[in-house]
């Protein structure tokens, strides 16, 4: 794992051992008052996407409200352009940009390139639509994508009859040779890296000629609530889905997918930061938007911030969190939710007695080596985090001022900023990686510390 290294500047005014402020270096605003406001935060990054795959695959044109709009949802919209769907910005209500409407292609067209930048969506719900595609797609992405786990993605669509090229790397760069039709059937994988291997292909399931029947045969299925979260977004396009009674197969037989009006919910998961605010500077934090039923896991906030002391209240369309007056310790297994983990360490790191957070081996895979980067950033900063093999034990030390990387992460960022608040001199080495799922993050941090919504 690589090790940012910084020099040492003659005069600092952060502190003697940490480095100067410079355009890649945010400094991270420190709190000095309780944080007192309401948050509203973009679409979900999870739900965009599906819906997007979904809408190229439907039989009539589709529109998206609220979407999310970031580099990750901007791979996605451009990805389907390359393979003949038409994305269009259209006027909507939402603050954070248009809504999108989704024209299907006529005939699914391949020869070409896609960017999958750093999105796990991208780069894995994707080869199984460029299987329907007529000719080749190539599938490559930043230098931190090629180290992502793809080969359950290449050999489960090899196990279809699918003609993929890689080299024999089993990772990006690959090439999809797409007939047009893939006759589905029977498959049994193992998605114990990401559970983005089965919705991956289940978003297009319904296209294959004989459907799919799909099993899952490792030992653990990491973050189930984003499958659920994808049969829900099937159904809801009069997909039928079957689900096994041990929740590790699905069956989806072949038909067509409906066009459909969608509003996105806030993405929940993306939330966390300026609901931890609320722990950290003993405040008050809203998040507008939130939904009474949901299958995203940001929804497990409600009931892992109350185990660090904190009070929540929830009220028609808001989520309201309370910090009390010390931030507890914590021992939980979060392997439902391991896109909450930077948070939850964060807030483990500014505790009073030690946690332990485990469940979450798989977020090793993620971006970066979450596990290795959150013990690497918070022990330079001070603490006293160590590697568990499927998780970390925090044992909370009194931090320091430094740079904090990000490993382009937009969530190792975001963790960044909640250490910031309690700790004088954090600066955040590129910020700019939140715009992965939320370029507006730094203008909201900042809005949130004056009290804005």
């Amino acid at each position: 794992m690589p090790v940012s290294r910084y020099s040492k500047p003659e005069f600092n005014p952060y502190g003697d051992d940490a480095p100067q402020p410079t355009e890649e270096h945010w400094p991270a605003p420190r709190a000095t008052t309780p944080v007192t406001a309401v948050v509203e935060v973009p679409g979900s990054k999870s739900l965009t996407n599906r819906e997007l795959v979904l809408s190229a695959l439907a039989d009539s044109p589709s529109l998206l409200r609220s979407p999310l709009h970031s580099r990750d949802s901007d791979l996605m919209v451009e990805a389907l352009r390359s393979l003949g769907t038409t994305v269009t910005r259209v006027d909507g209500s939402g603050r954070f940009g248009p809504d999108l409407a989704i024209t299907p292609a006529d005939e699914l067209l391949g020869s070409t390139t896609i960017d999958c930048g750093l999105a796990g969506t991208v780069m894995r719900f994707l080869p199984p639509v460029a299987a329907l595609a007529l000719g080749p797609t190539t599938f490559d992405g930043d230098e931190g994508a090629r180290r992502r786990p793809m080969a359950t993605t290449i050999s489960s669509l090899r196990s279809l009859g699918v003609d993929i090229g890689d080299d024999g790397r089993a990772a990006l760069p690959f090439t999809v040779h797409g007939s047009g039709r893939v006759t589905g059937g029977a498959l049994t994988i193992d998605a114990s890296a990401s559970s983005q291997f089965v919705s991956g292909l289940l978003l297009a399931a319904a296209r294959f000629d004989d459907g799919l029947e799909l099993r899952h045969s490792g030992a653990r299925l990491p973050s189930q609530p984003h499958i659920e979260m994808t049969v829900a977004a099937l159904r809801g396009r009069g997909v039928e889905v079957a689900v096994g009674a041990a929740h590790d197969s699905w069956t989806v037989p072949s038909g067509p997918i409906s066009g459909a009006e969608v509003a996105i919910e806030p993405d929940l998961s993306n939330a966390a930061p300026f609901l931890a605010a609320a722990l950290v500077t003993g405040g008050r934090v809203t998040i507008t938007g939130w939904p009474d039923a949901t299958t995203q896991v940001g929804a497990d906030l409600a009931d892992i911030l109350p185990l660090f002391g904190a009070t929540v209240e929830r009220s028609a369309g808001a989520l309201t969190v309370t910090g009390g007056e010390r931030i507890r310790g914590i021992q939980i297994d979060l392997s439902t939710g391991g896109e909450l983990a930077p948070t939850v360490v964060a807030l483990a790191a500014l505790a009073t007695e030690p946690s332990e957070i485990t469940g979450i081996g798989h977020i090793r895979h993620h971006e970066t080596d979450r596990l290795a980067a959150l013990a690497t950033e918070i022990n330079q900063l001070g603490g006293d985090v160590t590697e568990l093999p499927d998780g970390l034990a925090v044992n909370p030390r009194p931090l320091h001022g430094g740079v904090w990387s990000s490993y382009a992460d937009h969530r190792m960022a975001t963790a960044g900023a909640v250490i910031g608040l309690a700790v004088d001199g954090v600066l955040v080495h590129d910020i700019a990686s939140t715009s992965k799922t939320m370029p507006e993050f730094p203008e909201l941090w900042r809005h949130m510390l004056t009290g804005g919504a």
